[in-house]
């Protein structure tokens, strides 16, 4: 039999980790962001852009989630991730870069909370913020594109930084 949301027995937990949304201004990327933050026990989504769209289309995919996770939106990502660094938490930024580390060998430090930042759907993590991280980590990826949907990239770095938390 097929297992739904209501007799599945998963333990219910929050994990110390903060998803920074670097100009995510996609509405069903948006909702997919709730979804997600709400099946990894996520503590905090903060959106940060001018224009986030929290409309019908949002809601659309985020199926009711943005009712039970704790966000916030804030306009400067760079004001938002300095503010979290002053908190101790660790910076980590999800980018392909010439110095970023595969995420299935990094170790990520548990006894600091945890800020993923992820970067918008065109020009990923802004340079401003890959200089504040702590590490930038990239999904190693073995077709001929070097980028995936900013989700989908999400989702994974989630699956790999709660498995190492637990």
């Amino acid at each position: 039999m097929q297992l739904t949301h209501y007799n599945s027995n998963f333990t219910k937990q929050t994990f110390p980790i903060t998803v920074v949304s670097n100009n995510v201004t996609n509405a069903p990327n948006i909702g997919s962001l709730f979804r997600i933050c709400d099946a990894f026990g996520i503590e905090k989504l903060i959106l940060c852009g001018s224009h986030i769209p929290l409309g019908r289309k949002m809601t659309k995919t985020s199926r009711a989630t943005e009712k039970a996770v704790n966000f916030e939106v804030q306009e400067s990502v760079l004001q938002a991730v300095e503010n979290l660094k002053t908190k101790r938490y660790q910076i980590i930024s999800l980018e392909i870069t010439e110095s970023s580390l595969p995420i299935h060998t990094y170790e990520f430090y548990k006894k600091m909370p945890i800020a993923l930042v992820v970067g918008d759907e065109n020009f990923g993590v802004s340079e401003d913020i890959l200089k504040l991280s702590d590490a930038v980590i990239h999904i190693d990826m073995y077709g001929q594109n070097s980028s995936m949907n900013v989700v989908q990239a999400t989702n994974i770095a989630l699956y790999e930084i709660t498995k190492q938390l637990l």
